[in-house]
This record gives structure tokens, C-alpha cells and sequence, in this order.
């Protein structure tokens, strides 16, 4: 399953513009981070990948189709899991996943709905009926409905929030895994997710793309202009994208991300976190 993105814009009745003529294209197998800070387009353009909108302008092929032509060859190979996801608070989950199942088609319901609940470590919550369920738990299920029949095509909105770190490292190590022979896009804030399981990244601010290629790529162009140094009442802090302020013995010790380090500062090798607030706030193309 190969999708391009041509030229795709996203302009809402109010008069919001959500996403500004945007270009990619992505395949299997790969694991894809999409990055950005609140309002940039992420889930906008998740809803139109999963056919839940309709672009206003540009298109989406899949496999070289229109993909407002071929909406049931999309779906039958999609597991979606949206930002806000509701659940029918007085079914089980095997009630609820069951449900779910049926709506997808899935052949072998009872051995779809064992698999997902394993998967999402929820077997022994089956009975539970969802009403009881914690918030984590409840991101668990919905993340279950979208593994439902193991389709070749994952999207998530924001995955792993609510889950405790113990969680988190489930579900990295299970997209990473599954990723290995299907085509899945992860849409997060969390830095820490995207670094540990991704293989490719696209950045998003403003409707436009500020980036898309390998995470070692966003990297390198950050080199330069990451550094840190010791605060000090003397240090002009000023017009400085501080990062992070850690206490040592010796002081306080600040990271900055800045287009030009300031001359006290001494250059440090740059994570992933650090490029990609580089490429948020100098707002070109990258």
C-alpha cells in the first residue's frame, strides 16, 4: 500500500487553514513520527489519511487511486485509533471489542478479539465493563479496536497518553514489531516514543512541513546550534530557547537550542528533542 500526498490543503467553514498544500509519500514497512506542537495539522491530516475528511484542496492516492474513490480498500486494511475515541461505557471490552469486530467484518471474531486483547495486555480485564476502567486502561482498549484483524495499515492519535511508563515501553516495543511488515504512522508529543521506535519523521507546524525524512537527518541539522552553559547573573538569557536547567554541584547548568549559540555557550551534540524544537522555532522548510 503506497500513499502520496499531492499539493493536499485543508481550509475549514470557519476559515481556518489546517493544512497548506503538502507533499509525501510513504509505504511498508515503515514506522512514521508525526510531529508537532498543538494546532499544527497533525490530526487534521490523520482524519483525511483515514478518509474522515475530505480535502479542499490537492488529493491522496493509494496505490495510485484516489483515495475518495477506493475508501473500501482503505478500510478494510485500517486500524485507527483518533485522538478522542469514544467507548460504550456499559459493555465488557470483550463485549466492546466483539462489537467492534463486527463492524470491521472481521471473519474469526472470537480469535481477532483474543489476539487484540493480548496484544494490549487487556485478557485479564475482559469481563471488566469499560465504565470501570482506568484512563490507562481505557487508552488500552481503544488502541485494541484499532489492532482488530492486524490490519496492514496503523494510525494513532496520541497512543500512549494516560499510560504509566511501564505501558509505554509495551507499546514501543509492539509497534516496533509490528511495523516490521505494515505501514504505520504515530502522531505524539512525546519525543521519548518517536526516538525509540520510528524510522522516519515528519515534522508539521502551521499546515506546512517543516520536515520528513530519518530521524539521524533532523539531527544533523541541528548540529551547531545546540549548546549548553552555567546560568549565571551575569549570562544574558534573552531571546534564548532554554531547554532545560539542570542543578549540578557546580551551579545550574542550561541547555539552549538557539539559530546562534551565544559565545558563552559550548556546543553539545544535539538530540532529538533538541532538533526538533531547532526546526520548530526557526519556521523555514527544511
Amino acid at each position: 500500500m503506497r500513499i502520496s500526498v499531492k499539493q493536499l490543503g485543508m481550509t475549514y467553514p470557519n476559515g481556518k487553514k489546517a493544512l497548506d498544500k503538502i507533499d509525501f509519500s510513504i509505504e511498508p514497512p515503515n514506522l512514521i513520527g508525526l510531529l508537532g506542537p498543538n494546532g499544527a495539522g497533525k490530526s487534521t491530516l490523520i482524519k483525511l489519511l483515514a478518509a474522515g475528511l475530505l480535502p479542499t484542496e490537492g488529493l491522496i492516492e493509494l496505490d495510485g487511486k484516489l483515495l475518495s474513490e477506493n475508501e473500501r480498500t482503505l478500510k478494510a486494511e485500517l486500524g485507527y485509533l483518533p485522538q478522542e475515541f469514544g467507548l460504550y461505557d456499559e459493555l465488557t471490552v470483550m463485549q466492546f471489542l466483539d462489537y467492534m469486530a463486527a463492524l470491521k467484518c472481521i471473519g474469526d471474531a472470537k480469535a481477532a478479539v483474543t489476539e487484540a486483547m493480548k496484544a494490549t495486555n487487556l485478557t485479564g480485564k475482559s469481563k471488566a465493563r469499560i465504565r470501570t476502567l482506568s484512563g490507562g486502561q481505557r487508552q488500552r482498549v481503544g488502541i485494541a479496536q484499532a489492532l482488530l484483524g492486524m490490519p496492514s495499515f496503523l494510525i494513532f492519535d496520541e497512543p500512549t497518553v494516560g499510560l504509566d511508563p511501564e505501558e509505554r515501553i509495551h507499546f514501543r516495543n509492539l509497534f516496533s514489531q509490528m511495523a516490521k511488515n505494515r505501514l504505520m504512522i504515530l502522531s505524539t508529543h512525546i519525543i521519548e516514543d518517536v526516538q525509540s521506535v520510528c524510522n522516519l519523521l515528519i515534522v508539521i507546524n502551521n499546515g506546512s512541513i517543516l520536515f520528513s525524512g530519518r530521524p539521524g537527518e533532523l539531527i544533523r541539522t541541528a548540529r551547531g546550534h545546540v549548546g549548553v552553559f552555567e546560568a549565571g547573573e551575569a549570562v544574558d538569557t534573552k531571546n534564548l530557547h532554554i531547554t532545560a536547567r539542570v542543578n549540578t554541584a557546580d551551579g545550574v547548568l542550561c541547555r539552549v537550542v538557539a539559530e546562534e549559540l551565544p559565545v558563552y555557550a559550548q556546543s553539545v551534540e544535539p538530540s532529538l528533542e533538541d532538533a526538533y524544537l531547532y526546526c520548530i522555532t526557526r519556521e523555514v522548510r527544511v
